[in-house]
């Protein structure tokens, strides 16, 4: 992964991981054990599924440039799809408190979302390339007499 893109994803990570944090705390306070554990297990999830997408994304944006916004919008429709599912398969577990997991897991998303966002608008990311500077002439284009 480029540098870029590694710093984007650690902008939005870090922050995701506070959130997850302080909802373990809240979540330690208001429901107990099961709570730190609903909190944790949540931050987890979305860091490694937005994660992924975030990589995926990237991958896409360099192979297939045409297809980037596609991409995007189905990305995203598939990731919260599958956090439905994954909420879905964990509602009446015993194991986390699904309430902070279910609270954590939607925190976690906007923190992400905002997060990523804001990585983007400070990122000095080139969107043309740069002349090179080795000396060499430059190709003419188009007919010359």
């Amino acid at each position: 992964m480029p540098s870029n893109d590694a710093r984007i994803l650690a902008q939005a990570a870090v922050p995701t991981a506070a959130v997850g944090a302080v909802a373990a705390v809240i979540s330690g306070v208001v429901a107990g054990g099961k709570g730190v554990i609903g909190a944790v297990v949540a931050a987890l999830v979305v860091i490694l599924f937005m994660g992924i997408g975030l990589y995926v994304l990237q991958r896409t944006a360099k192979s297939l440039p045409h297809l980037f916004q596609a991409m995007g919008l189905m990305l995203y429709a598939a990731q919260i799809l599958l956090l439905f599912v994954f909420m879905a398969a964990f509602k009446n577990t015993t194991l986390f408190h699904p309430k902070a997991f279910a609270l954590t897991l939607v925190a976690g998303t906007l923190a992400w979302i905002a997060a990523q966002t804001r990585a983007h608008m400070k990122a000095k990311i080139l969107y043309v390339e740069p002349e090179s500077t080795t000396g060499g002439k430059p190709e003419k284009s188009g007919h010359s007499s």
